[in-house]
């Protein structure tokens, strides 16, 4: 089976997917592979560099990521020009691993973690959706004490995704991460527990 995995930012999906692949699941993490398509070399970085400027690459030619940070997440228009460059480019990596996955595990659970995977509309591509949730405050204080930002910047940072309600609505299953850890490693076993026996 194949599923999608997502959340909002700062809401623990890495830690739920990691939680999922230590029970035996394969995953394909889309913020690997992000980083894997922007190494010097690939055609996505050639690109990058050509829309915004020698000014986005550390001297050694690999991807200064503050300096293109600063440019997209001011500017819409901008991050959705470089979503257009890389968004592709990481599809087609993952679909690539995942199919791979699919033949040495036909039965196996294989997991797509996308941070964007509805607003990029990639839910369609899954046999369903597993959301990792905390409110949107939750998601604020998190994204402040993790990336040292004020409350307005992180405010920004999560109201360009969609809103974490909205995905929770949408989602076949969903964790909620807002409590301890404990409580979602329950949930994590619980949601494992049900696919093995087939109740997914």
């Amino acid at each position: 089976m194949i599923i999608g995995l997502t959340g909002g930012i700062a809401s623990g999906k890495s830690t739920v997917g990691g939680m999922l692949a230590g029970l035996g699941a394969k995953l394909v993490d889309a913020d690997a592979v992000a980083r894997e398509v922007v190494l010097p070399g690939e055609p996505a970085l050639e690109a990058i560099a050509s829309l915004f400027g020698q000014a986005v690459l550390h001297p050694d030619g690999t991807l200064d990521r503050t300096a293109l940070g600063s440019i997209v997440f001011q500017d819409r228009e901008a991050l959705a020009k470089l979503e257009a460059i890389t968004h592709p480019a990481i599809r087609k990596r993952m679909w690539d691993r995942i199919h791979t996955y699919e033949e040495e595990e036909p039965n196996g659970l294989i997991i797509g973690d996308v941070p964007l995977l509805y607003e990029t509309g990639q839910d369609k591509l899954y046999e369903g959706v597993l959301v990792v949730y905390v409110p949107a405050a939750v998601q604020v204080e998190r994204l402040m004490q993790r990336n040292k930002m004020n409350e307005d910047e992180a405010r920004r940072r999560v109201s360009l995704q969609m809103d974490i309600e909205e995905k929770r609505r949408r989602a076949e299953w969903v964790i909620d991460n807002s409590g301890t850890l404990e409580e979602t490693r329950r949930q994590v076993h619980d949601f494992w527990q049900s696919r093995q026996v087939g109740t997914l």
